[in-house]
C-alpha cells in the first residue's frame, strides 16, 4: 500500500454512484418543492408570483406570527447551544479526563434520548415542566431544556469523536505541569484543539432545533416549524417557499462545520525558516 491508500478503498466510479444516488435522494424533494411554489395556479404555468409576494409583504399581516416563530426557533437554538457548552463538553472532559470508569455510562445516558419516542419524552417531561411553569414561568424558551435532552446524543458524538481524536489527558497534564490553571487548561489548551467537534456539536444542535415540530406541538409551545403548520393550511405556496429558506439556513450551517472547524496548513510553497545552527568550535578554541 503506497501513498497512504486506504485498503479496499471503493473506485472513483464506486464513489461517483455512491454520492450520485445519495444526492440524487435529495435532490429530488427539493426540486419537487421549488416546482410547486413556482406554480401559477389552476390557469397553469409557471411564474415567480409566489415569491414576490412574499418578498413584497416582508412577512408581514398574516405571516407576522411566521417572525415571531422563527425568532423563538433562534432563541431556542441559542439556548440549546449554551446547555451543550457549559454542560456538556466541560463533563465530557471532565469524565475523561479524571473519571474515565464512567465514560460508558456518559455515553448510555447521552444516547438514551434517540431510542425514546417523542410523545414518550413529552409525558415525561410534563411534570418536570409544570413545576418549571410554577417558578420561572412559562415562556417558551422552556422548552430549550427539552431540546437540550433532544440534541444529546447528536452533540455527544460529534464531541466524543474529536475527544478521541486529540491525546487530551497529555496535553492537559503538559499545561499542568506549566503551572496552568485548571480554567486555562480547559479554555486555552482544550477547547481550541477540539474546536472541529464543539462546533460540529453545536450546528447540529441548531438544525435540530430549527426542525424540531413533535415536542413543541405536544406542549403547545409555538415555533418555526409549528408555525409553518398553520400557514400551510391557509397558503401552502409560501409554507412550502419559507421551508425551503429553513433548509438553506441549515445547509449552509452544515458547509460552515467543515469550513470553520478546518485547521488551515501552511502551502507547500512556503519557506521554513531555518533552524539555529551550533557554532561549531575550532581545534584552536575559535568559533567557526
Amino acid at each position: 500500500m503506497s501513498g497512504g491508500a486506504v485498503a479496499h478503498a471503493p473506485s472513483r466510479l464506486v464513489r461517483g454512484l455512491i454520492l450520485g444516488t445519495v444526492g440524487l435522494v435529495f435532490l429530488v424533494p427539493l426540486i419537487a418543492m421549488v416546482e410547486f411554489t413556482l406554480r401559477a395556479g389552476l390557469s397553469g404555468g409557471y411564474d415567480l408570483h409566489h415569491w414576490s409576494d412574499l418578498f413584497q409583504s416582508g412577512l408581514t399581516g398574516e405571516y407576522r406570527p411566521v417572525l415571531v416563530a422563527l425568532g423563538n426557533s433562534v432563541g431556542l437554538a441559542i439556548g440549546t447551544v449554551a446547555i451543550v457548552l457549559l454542560l456538556l463538553v466541560p463533563t465530557m472532559l471532565l469524565v475523561h479526563l479524571r473519571f474515565p470508569r464512567l465514560r460508558r455510562t456518559l455515553e448510555i445516558v447521552c444516547i438514551l434520548p434517540i431510542s425514546i419516542p417523542a410523545i414518550v419524552l413529552v409525558v415525561g417531561l410534563a411534570p418536570v415542566f409544570s413545576v418549571v411553569a410554577r417558578l420561572v414561568g412559562s415562556g417558551v424558551w422552556t422548552l430549550a431544556f427539552a431540546y437540550g435532552i433532544t440534541v444529546l446524543p447528536f452533540a455527544y458524538r460529534a464531541i466524543q469523536a474529536n475527544i478521541d481524536g486529540v491525546d487530551v489527558r497529555t496535553l492537559s497534564e503538559a499545561a499542568r505541569t506549566l503551572g496552568a490553571g485548571w480554567g486555562s487548561v480547559l479554555l486555552r489548551v482544550l477547547v481550541p484543539n477540539l474546536r472541529r467537534g464543539i462546533l460540529a456539536g453545536a450546528f447540529i444542535a441548531v438544525a435540530v432545533v430549527l426542525g424540531e415540530f413533535t415536542i413543541a406541538s405536544l406542549l403547545n409551545r409555538v415555533n418555526l416549524q409549528t408555525a409553518l403548520v398553520v400557514v400551510s393550511k391557509n397558503d401552502p405556496y409560501t409554507a412550502v417557499i419559507l421551508s425551503l429558506m429553513a433548509l438553506v439556513v441549515v445547509f449552509l450551517l452544515l458547509i460552515a462545520i467543515g469550513r470553520l472547524g478546518t485547521v488551515r496548513r501552511p502551502a507547500q510553497g512556503t519557506p521554513r525558516s531555518a533552524p539555529a545552527q551550533t557554532p561549531i568550535p575550532s581545534p584552536t578554541g575559535a568559533r567557526s
